[in-house]
């Protein structure tokens, strides 16, 4: 549901003020507001190349993560996830096997989110020590750095579909199939493999798709889930921890496209000593210890699930509304399936929809909000186009006052759109601010702004505007396959 100021949500306005709906939200912050977001800014090491020697020195290890909700999040200012206990608990073995030599200090352990398929190339500029994220041990990767022991032997890569994907008994049955995955991932390698394999059987390739590199696997066995992609791979022990949740989700346990993996963190090449250190503690926390099996158990959890947006139902409801998207798109200015997949986020594309606070609709708009003179359109209760024309163009005000950035690409610019459009401005405001005073990208949502909204208002708004990018990729995929038209 959209957030709007406090005094336009509670009463609404006059007929006849003419006044700014986001006049008492400034595009700058106050003093106040910036106080606060210091207060919540975490140190960010700088770059350096080195051993643990040199790290000793320092006293810091910087771990490199993908922002995951397996291997590192944040909750209203909480660290969590499997990379994090890890890193949490190397500080404690450190402080005693390698206590600094100003007895004053203690060891620690900063993980720095990075995109995925940046987590080497981070490591090897130096803007981190160690790589994280259940990298798994391949030829390929080890032309450009080491792995200390694995934290997870054994792994096997497991075929995942979905309630309405075909029946899938052996690897040979992928001939000819999409299968998702990131080009990033051990996956994509093996599947290439397999590809070659297929050609000397005269079998029909497989049709790799590169998934979004912002999707981490529990977001891909999401979709996979919802019927909006039909086969990935994934690391059989993550479509475990996600099975719970994901009830439709089928692991393939008689095949595998990949057995005996090992998982491990990654280091530089020449850095013999952190190579011995680490190994030493992973010996001691991997998976099959009372420690490892304990984390790697930890974080499946409940949460707001995506849907599935190109089932029967929903099409159906897609084409019955796609016209004023696609017209209101155009107008304003948006990628009309951006704006089909917020409308679906809010409502599932139901114009009867109503909220507890008044919001109805597809879009989820106060009527008191759509008639301010700076939207000017009524009936938004009853007329499916009206309520989504209104929608964008609020969304359209919030762009044009808050986000009004040449630096920003179109796809973030309407992301934090949606942020705004979630959360309020004041607080998008804050998310970029905190996500630049912690050395991210204030004009990145995935990763970068995203941070700062989960470090000040949990989980929601992160999950609002990534569900609408899950929905946004399935309805660009369904289009881009003629399935819309």
């Amino acid at each position: 549901m959209a957030t709007f100021p406090a005094a336009v949500a509670a009463a609404g306005p006059k007929a006849g003020e003419g006044r700014d709906i986001l006049a008492n939200t400034p595009v700058e912050l106050t003093a106040a507001e910036e106080k606060e977001i210091d207060k919540m800014v975490l140190p960010v090491p700088p770059n350096w190349i080195g051993d643990f020697d040199g790290i000793r020195k320092r006293g810091v290890i910087r771990l490199l993560v993908p922002y995951s909700k397996t291997y590192f999040y944040v909750d209203r200012g909480r660290q969590l996830g499997i990379d994090y206990e890890f890193g949490k608990a190397l500080e404690q073995w450190l402080n005693k096997k390698y206590p600094l030599k100003d007895k004053s200090k203690s060891w620690s352990v900063y993980s720095i989110p990075v995109r995925r398929d940046q987590l080497l190339p981070e490591l090897l500029a130096g803007k981190g020590d160690v790589a994280g994220g259940g990298l798994t041990v391949t030829a390929g990767r080890q032309e450009t750095v080491d792995f200390v022991h694995p934290f997870a032997s054994g792994v096997r890569e497991a075929v995942v579909t979905g309630p309405y994907s075909p029946k899938i008994e052996k690897l040979e049955d992928l001939s000819g199939r999409e299968v998702t995955v990131r080009a990033s991932s051990s996956y994509f390698e093996h599947l290439v493999e397999l590809n070659d394999r297929f050609e000397k059987e005269g079998l029909a390739p497989i049709k790799i798709v590169p998934a979004d590199e912002w999707l981490e696997s529990e977001d891909i066995l999401e979709m996979v889930n919802a019927g909006l992609i039909k086969t990935t791979v994934v690391d059989r022990y993550i479509a475990g921890i996600w099975k719970p949740l994901f009830a439709d989700l089928q692991i393939h346990d008689t095949f595998y496209l990949n057995s005996g993996g090992d998982l491990a963190w990654a280091i530089r090449k020449g850095s013999p000593q952190l190579e011995s250190i680490l190994s030493a503690f992973m010996k001691q926390h991997k998976v099959g210890t009372t420690f490892g099996n304990i984390i790697a158990n930890r974080y499946a959890f409940d949460e707001k699930r995506v849907l599935n947006a190109t089932s029967e139902e929903e099409m159906r409801k897609f084409r019955e509304l796609v016209k004023y998207f696609r017209a209101h798109g155009e107008k304003y200015d948006f990628d009309y399936l951006m704006l089909v997949a917020q409308g679906f986020q809010e409502s599932r594309l139901n114009q009867k929809e109503r909220s507890p606070r008044g919001a109805v609709g597809v879009m989820q708009l106060l009527p008191s909000t759509a008639a301010d003179p700076a939207i000017a359109i009524t009936g938004i209760d009853k007329d499916a186009g009206r309520n989504i024309e209104a929608g964008c163009k609020y969304l359209r005000l919030l762009t044009d006052k808050y986000l009004d950035e040449p630096d920003l690409t179109p796809v973030n610019r309407t992301l934090m759109a949606f942020a705004a459009y979630n959360a309020g401005p004041g607080n998008l405001r804050k998310f970029r601010r905190l996500a630049e005073k912690s050395g991210k990208d204030p004009d990145v949502w995935f990763q970068n702004v995203e941070y700062g909204a989960a470090r000040i208002v949990g989980r929601e708004t992160v999950n609002y505007v990534s569900n609408i990018y899950k929905y946004y990729l399935a309805y660009k995929l369904a289009v881009e396959s003629r399935k819309l038209r």
